[in-house]
């Protein structure tokens, strides 16, 4: 790497599985994520909320989601978190951004793709530090141009997007995972002054649903899934170990579901099944050909040396069955019944809307229990890595617990630029509680966090608190017990032995810890239906 402040790029994909490309054990074809990885640090312990907008508030402000703004979805919003600090469902004034730092550093920043840290002119991207920026507001919408109009109970599409510091209409031939690359690689062009260092953060709203791709890679995947999600899983286990990713006597957390089995299914619905998967598939390809794209720019224009690259997902993979969830649920199907072609020829094309359900998310997260929304790993134990400049851990494989909080903290570090603190612009601010990753991708440390270090999650009511190897997670029935549940991760990283009786005073010990963590953050707890 040269002397001059490193580029950064920030890559994040929306729902993406722990083993969906093949670093990581999978069968999709993702060559130019599988050469960075290769060459990079792969992280098999780093770890994000369990929902999109919370992980995007701590990626960019290096704090807790309930301080930062973004405690809960905004569609979700309970009465009694309504107008509670930690619950404004944009990024509030208690926290500086990474953006807004790294642009008073004088970087330049640039954005594209989704944002869901706020929903108006007011709270988008231009307000929070960066340059440039080009998104999508709310957390879903259509990935093709096509959407809905006004009147059918869904955001009009013209206000879905904005660049800078207005709403824009899209072109016709728009997709979501082109379109944002396009963008960025635009920005990247208009530089002027091509000594001055870049932060881009490149945000995905791939492969979260509606499941939607080009039919050409669709029609690639064809039959490749017809086995179904639990023989995908042993595939992609054995490759895991394997590639020395997990341990080869790991035990896998059995799948949980409410939906039928493959075994059980009829032949219609096996084929919607694998099809849906075969959507998917094609969609974390078409978002593997636009990072190639991105690097390939980066590469001609001389600055592909100089930039440090964070590639990451935002959550365990999507496995809610939608159409069961109360009242949203039920609205959703009535409006894709009306709105939507759901037919097995087309579904994967614009006008279509669907998604692909536990078991297949469940492939993805192995050996790790659950999927998005939850606190157990399967939500939260995400596909990363790191490479390019300023890397000393090349081609090898990292375990060392860390968290999507610790990015902001890096790479403050690597620019050199310091936290203001308890003030920023006559604001008071919240401390960061992260931890720079920069020593640990040096090689210096084993280690990026102390041995006894505490984090916590909360996300719709279920919680976890993690010391160490140690980690204790509530989740209501019928996917948990009601009960705490206490695990050695380390020994245990499938959660499936619960500790909570044979360690009582641990248990005690993380409750108590749990109880400081929800007084600091302020999380307004909701009753939970069960």
């Amino acid at each position: 790497m040269s002397a001059k402040r490193p580029n950064f790029l920030v890559i994040v994909a929306d729902d993406l599985g722990f083993s969906d490309i093949g670093a990581f054990g999978g069968e999709i074809e993702t060559p130019h994520l599988d050469a960075l990885a290769a060459t990079g640090l792969r992280l098999t312990n780093f770890h994000s909320a369990p929902a999109c907008a919370p992980t995007r508030a701590m990626l960019l402000t290096g704090t807790d989601p309930h301080i930062a703004g973004l405690g809960t979805h905004e569609e979700v919003l309970a009465k009694s978190q309504r107008g509670k600090p930690g619950y404004e469902c944009y990024l509030n004034e208690r926290v500086a951004t990474l953006p807004e730092l790294l642009r008073d550093a004088g970087y330049l920043t640039l954005m594209s793709g989704k944002w869901h840290l706020g929903s108006t002119l007011e709270t988008c991207p231009a307000t929070r530090g960066f340059t440039r920026s080009f998104a999508l507001l709310p957390g879903a919408a259509n990935h093709y141009a096509s959407s809905p109009k006004a009147g059918t109970g869904f955001p009009k599409q013209d206000t879905l997007y904005t660049e800078d510091d207005a709403f824009v209409d899209l072109p016709a031939d728009f997709y979501t995972s082109d379109g944002f690359t396009t963008r960025m690689i635009d920005y990247l062009g208009e530089r002027t002054d091509k000594a001055q260092p870049f932060f881009a953060y490149l945000a995905f709203s791939a492969p979260h649903w509606p499941l939607q791709a080009p039919d050409d890679l669709i029609a690639k995947y064809r039959g490749r899934y017809d086995a179904g999600p639990e023989a995908l899983r042993e595939e992609r286990l054995a490759r895991l170990k394997q590639l020395g990713l997990c341990a080869d006597d790991i035990k896998p957390h059995p799948i949980v579901a409410k939906n039928k089995p493959w075994d059980e299914m009829n032949a219609e619905e096996r084929a919607r099944s694998a099809r849906t998967m075969e959507v998917y598939a094609a969609m974390v390809e078409r978002l593997d050909w636009n990072v190639g794209r991105l690097v390939a720019h980066l590469k001609e224009t001389g600055d592909f040396d100089d930039t440090l690259i964070l590639f990451m997902s935002d959550n365990g993979a999507e496995g809610a069955l939608i159409e069961a969830v109360p009242v949203f649920g039920p609205y959703l199907m009535d409006f894709i019944d009306r709105h939507y072609d759901n037919s097995l020829e087309n579904i994967g094309r614009p006008n279509s809307y669907v998604w692909y359900g536990p078991r297949w998310a469940q492939a993805a997260t192995a050996p790790s229990r659950l999927y998005k929304t939850y606190t157990s790993e399967g939500g939260i134990r995400v596909v990363a890595f790191a490479a390019g400049a300023g890397l000393a851990r090349r081609s090898e494989i990292g375990h060392a617990f860390s968290t999507v909080m610790d990015v902001m903290p890096t790479l403050l570090e690597l620019s050199g630029t310091r936290h203001p603190g308890a003030a920023y612009k006559g604001r008071t601010l919240e401390p960061m509680m992260g931890a720079s990753l920069a020593p640990y991708l040096a090689g210096e440390t084993p280690d990026v966090h102390p041995h006894d270090a505490v984090t916590g999650w909360e996300f719709f009511g279920r919680r976890g608190i993690r010391k160490g190897d140690w980690k204790a997670i509530w989740i209501p029935p019928p996917e948990g017990t009601g009960d705490w549940q206490l695990y050695d991760v380390a020994r245990d990283p499938g959660e499936i032995e619960d500790m909570a009786r044979v360690e009582p005073a641990r248990l005690a010990e993380m409750l108590a810890l749990w109880d400081d963590y929800v007084e600091k953050v302020g999380v307004v707890m909701v009753p939970i239906a069960t």
